[in-house]
């Protein structure tokens, strides 16, 4: 047994051996027929490879933009839990690094992990609503990041114009195959001071 596998029952194993490499294969096949469409509000710059900064998404839309981003080099901070290893290990596959930790548990270890790849000029990304939710309504920790590195925070959404909704807490998005898929980016929001108080880093949240 492998340490990674430590702490997931026998079956959960079994799933983590089996899924990942499945989810990923049907990822490339689904991913292969897509058309992607990019768009930008006035005064955004769309990322292009090889990109660096702080990143943000949705995470509904968590399997195209592990298709569209797998050149990117990114690296997203993920939950320890069992869904979140099975999330880790199918990016892996794609050729994505995963940092663990969460808001609720590893958050501080896996912010300080996140600024030494920010320190390497290579790009982090963040499901800003989850791993939990609510639906969109963004989490502390890139704003924390932003903090710590005085790094703009960029954004981006996924919107496949055909696809299965699931029925989860953040309405996950599975792409049908042929879809176009439009790539939106907003404008970057500013880092708030190294010194900033509580207060103010709730309004950058938001």
């Amino acid at each position: 047994m492998s340490r990674e596998d430590k702490g997931f029952t026998l079956s959960q194993r079994i799933a983590l051996s089996i899924v990942p490499r499945l989810t990923a294969a049907i990822l490339a096949v689904i991913g292969m027929s897509l058309r992607f469409e990019v768009i930008a509000e006035e005064g955004a710059t769309p990322a292009t490879p090889p990109a660096k900064g702080i990143f943000c998404f949705w995470h509904q839309c968590t399997l195209p933009c592990g298709w569209y981003f797998r050149k990117f080099r990114c690296s997203i901070l993920i939950s320890r839990s069992f869904d979140g290893e099975l999330i880790a290990r199918t990016l892996g596959i794609l050729g994505f690094d995963s940092v663990r930790g969460s808001s609720s548990r590893g958050g501080a270890a896996g912010l300080l992990a996140l600024q030494e790849v920010l320190a390497k000029g290579l790009p982090v990304v963040f499901t800003a609503d989850g791993p939990r939710g609510p639906i969109y309504q963004t989490k502390m920790g890139p704003v924390k990041l932003a903090q710590m590195t005085q790094e703009e925070i960029g954004s981006f959404y996924l919107l496949p114009e055909r696809a299965w909704t699931m029925n989860s807490w953040d309405r996950f998005l599975i792409p049908k195959p042929f879809s176009k898929v439009i790539v939106s980016w907003s404008r970057s929001v500013a880092p708030p001071s190294a010194d900033a108080d509580a207060a103010t880093l709730e309004t950058k949240r938001k």
